[in-house]
């Protein structure tokens, strides 16, 4: 049976995903196993989180072509990551690929088991970002999250157009390639631009006397 176009989506983010986590554990020059686990990890640990959060049977448990995928990535990005100039560079620009996979198709995931647009952008958002911050926490990098340049951002923006799409009656296709779209020039625009939102400043606490 063919595959439809967020079915698609998924397999290739869960791909993408599992090679940023085996490029991560290249960076830390560990062994085979390291690779296999964090690319497992980062490439199915979104979605897990989000089919707990559902209460679905977790995708990966019914569906073992997904471990698979990611341990065939593992060993791939082993035995060729020493041939890339900029592993670093490389593991962003993937990541920002997989982002922008897994916040439409977490968001088609949530919307059509609940049908609330709500759940459905908060879906897409934790499909989209729980992997690579559990990849980042394992390997020892700075998190995703504590980066100055745009992340979640880009992942609301994917779920939010693609829920929209969706909801406006546009194809699966379309409101998939839109929401993709989106996520990965937000997210790109910030790893190419430095985008970012102003961060907070303290500030000194007012004086007793500067009470009315």
């Amino acid at each position: 049976m063919p595959l439809n176009p967020i079915e698609l989506l998924d397999y290739a983010g869960v791909a993408v995903f599992a090679a940023t986590g085996a490029l991560a554990a290249s960076r830390k020059q560990l062994d085979i196993i390291g690779f296999l686990f964090l690319a497992s990890v980062t490439g199915i640990g979104g979605g897990t989180f989000r089919d707990v959060i559902l209460n679905l049977p977790v995708f990966w448990v019914t569906n073992s072509g997904y471990v698979l995928i990611c341990a065939v990535v593992a060993m791939l990005v082993f035995f060729g990551a020493h041939r890339l100039e900029s592993r670093w560079k490389l593991l962003l620009w993937l990541d920002a690929v997989g982002l922008a996979a897994f916040s439409v198709m977490g968001a088609a995931k949530g919307l059509a088991i609940t049908g609330s647009p709500v759940v459905s952008v908060v879906t897409g958002v934790l499909t989209a970002t729980f992997g690579g911050i559990l990849r980042d926490l394992l390997a020892g990098e700075a998190s995703v999250l504590l980066r100055p340049e745009i992340y979640v951002t880009a992942a609301l923006a994917g779920a939010i157009l693609f829920t929209t799409g969706d909801l406006a009656g546009l194809p699966p296709l379309a409101s998939g390639l839109v929401g993709f779209i989106a996520a990965f020039c937000v997210r790109g625009g910030a790893l190419k631009f430095g985008w970012a939102f102003p961060s907070y400043k303290s500030r000194p606490g007012r004086r007793p006397e500067d009470i009315p």
